[in-house]
């Protein structure tokens, strides 16, 4: 089953996955590149601070074979000669246990950058587990590291072998040199050895760092099923998101249906469309209340009966406010002049519900510019289509 899931998993990480993985800890590391690094620093820092070392320790060693008489017969004085001796010697090596130190903090940033997690630092007891411990060590990633640390070997031990052979000769010459001339060419020799060294750990480590990329981009790698839980959780769940819309809707329709009673009149196609505005003193201009085609221009109609709202039938004047008047927005200006005139219909209709009398009769012919009728020129068929 496992290689089955391996095979699954056929697609890359997204960057989404790699910043997850970030977050639990799980980022590529490799030990050779630290190790090459603070073995680099190591070299930098004995060729730099080497000779002031080996001069502050020869300083320590003639000072700790020198025999004080007054001092013997202190008692404290042993205490604080071994003091002061530790803390010279602290001193001394201070700028290369310094460097070593920014080596070895530089070495795991140079690969994966700053990574603060707490969650490496929960305790696994999966890892305790000895079947997976043995799963593990015969694995295809326990043979790679088999491998990995047999080829880190043999290489270590071609770069001894030929720092050896290389350099006996001269090691064997240093006998019959005075001490100092001994110690000047001993440490040179040591210098070339330790760079062939980590001229050796470079190149193990060049191999490693490209082989942890890879395996741990390999490690993160998704199946379909996980890419698509993945794209619904970034864009939503499209079903959840056609829900909301719906709801949305409906909230937005009642909210115009709670609006039709307080409207000045309904426009009317009769049957296709209906558009109710409201009008008052202090307002710049008619604005749309609500509208709709068919079922809900039916609602609006009913409502709008049983709060007797009048109702005026003019389809070119319905159609053009339709379609270019939104809910909330003032009647567009090119129309002033016609809703004008059924704003004085409406006035008579309230006049006559009032005071009684003659019932206005309403207006005929309202002229609405062509080019705001979407269905100018049109068949009545192609009209009930479009509406539609």
């Amino acid at each position: 089953m496992a290689e089955e899931s391996d095979l699954e998993r056929s697609y890359p990480a997204t960057p989404r996955r790699l910043e997850q993985a970030r977050e639990q800890g799980q980022i590529p590391r490799s030990r050779e590149l630290s190790a090459a690094v603070v073995a680099l620093a190591s070299v930098i820092g004995l060729w730099a601070f080497g000779p002031q070392f080996v001069r502050q320790s020869l300083a320590l060693v003639q000072q700790g074979m020198r025999f004080d008489h007054r001092a013997a017969l202190e008692d404290d004085a042993l205490g604080r000669a071994l003091l002061t001796m530790s803390s010279d010697a602290v001193g001394a090596l201070a700028p290369l246990l310094v460097l070593l130190a920014l080596a070895a903090l530089a070495g795991p940033l140079m690969l994966s950058g700053w990574n603060l997690s707490i969650k490496t630092l929960i305790p696994d007891l999966a890892r305790l587990d000895p079947a997976r411990g043995l799963a593990n060590l015969f694995s295809l990633r326990g043979l790679a590291e088999l491998g990995k640390t047999l080829l880190k070997t043999a290489l270590i031990a071609l770069a001894g072998t030929y720092a050896i052979v290389h350099t006996w000769s001269q090691v064997e010459g240093l006998g019959s040199t005075d001490l100092p001339s001994g110690i000047a060419g001993l440490g040179h020799l040591g210098m070339g050895v330790l760079a062939v060294f980590v001229g050796t750990l470079i190149l193990i480590a060049a191999i490693d760092v490209p082989y942890q990329v890879w395996r741990h981009h390999r490690s993160l790698r998704m199946t379909r099923e996980e890419l698509r839980q993945e794209l619904r959780e970034q864009e939503g769940d499209p079903q959840l998101k056609a829900r909301i819309r719906s709801l949305q809707r409906d909230a937005a329709r009642k909210r115009m249906m709670a609006a039709v009673p307080q409207a000045s009149v309904i426009v009317t196609n009769p049957t296709h469309y209906a558009v109710a505005l409201e009008y008052h003193e202090g307002m710049r201009a008619p604005r749309v209340v609500a509208k709709g085609t068919e079922l809900v221009a039916e609602k609006i109609k009913e409502i709008g009966r049983a709060h007797r709202v009048p109702l005026l039938e003019a389809p070119p004047l319905a159609r053009a406010l339709h379609r270019h008047a939104e809910i909330g927005e003032e009647v567009p200006q090119a129309l002033y002049g016609v809703v004008a005139q059924v704003l004085a219909y409406v006035y008579q209709v309230q006049h006559w519900r009032s005071a009684g009398g003659r019932e206005p009769v309403a207006p005929a012919h309202l002229e609405v510019p062509p080019e705001l009728d979407p269905l100018h020129g049109k068949s009545s068929d192609d009209a009930h289509g479009d509406a539609q």
